[in-house]
């Protein structure tokens, strides 16, 4: 079954488009195409969506289901003229919250991703720069600044992970690969061990890495199935031996990689 799913806001879409994403992955027998329309915030551009949306439905056969997040009342109005099955995310959840908590609700748009907290502003981009300049062990010297340090085999997803955390979290996440060189010698090295305290380990199924270095260096001893087990393997045995906590990156997201190890290392929101 395939079904067309619209995220519409007045402001970036982000809150439609999460909402709606985590809704709809949980219907697996169906197949959606998602389309985002971002700052609809004139009667022109509504109108304009009220037609794409229609000719959505006529194409699949089938109603189109619409998300949207618009404040104003006039282009809700317009959009709610339209075919498909609609999800008012703003009416659904702020009207019971208005009762519950005796106020009336600013209906500003763009709120939720504005810049109207700077110093958590500051946090999260002064994070991501760290992450950046703290990348595949690149200034090792400012270890005792960060609040976390991701070690473990290359290509198993430590760069994103420390992008995702520093930017969704304020987290100043360093990361460090462990190569054949560091390999070649007991435990793990001497940078790391002297921050022991802040590492944490992932790891991978081997069969899952030696795909994603193919694709990198295709046809290398780096990207080879031997060369890949040996690497996880030693790897893990090192951070169990040294009592380090680690995750299997290979069947989650970068998003769950991220709050697990946020949960497991006791590590909450920066800013907060």
């Amino acid at each position: 079954m395939k079904r067309t799913a619209f995220f519409i806001s007045d402001g970036t879409g982000i809150t439609a488009e999460t909402l709606g994403n985590s809704l709809l992955t949980q219907f697996e027998g169906v197949q959606f195409e998602m389309v985002t329309l971002p700052y609809i915030d004139t009667l022109e551009k509504a109108h304009a969506v009220v037609g794409r949306v229609n000719d959505a439905c006529e194409r699949d056969g089938q109603k189109a289901i619409v998300f949207d997040t618009i404040v104003n009342p006039e282009i809700r109005e317009t959009i709610a003229a339209c075919q498909g099955f609609k999800i008012d995310v703003f009416e659904s959840f702020l009207k019971p919250l208005e009762q519950e908590l005796q106020l009336r609700s600013s209906y500003s748009v763009g709120k939720s991703h504005a810049i109207n907290e700077s110093s958590r502003y500051k946090e999260r981009i002064a994070s991501v720069n760290f992450a950046l300049d703290n990348d595949d062990g690149g200034r090792v010297q400012q270890y005792s600044k960060a609040d976390l340090i991701l070690v473990g085999v290359s290509r198993c997803g430590k760069t994103p992970t420390c992008l995702y955390m520093a930017l969704q979290f304020g987290i100043r996440a360093a990361n460090y690969p462990i190569t054949i060189e560091d390999l070649e010698v007991a435990g793990l090295p001497e940078v790391l061990m002297q921050h022991r305290d802040k590492l944490f380990g992932l790891t991978i199924d081997p069969f899952h890495l030696t795909a994603i270095r193919h694709e990198r260096r295709p046809n290398s001893r780096y990207a080879s199935l031997e060369q890949c087990e040996f690497e996880v393997r030693e790897v893990e045995r090192r951070l169990k031996q040294l009592g380090i906590s680690s995750i299997n990156t290979t069947h989650f997201s970068v998003e769950e990689i991220a709050t697990r190890i946020m949960a497991e290392a006791g590590l909450t929101r920066r800013g907060v």
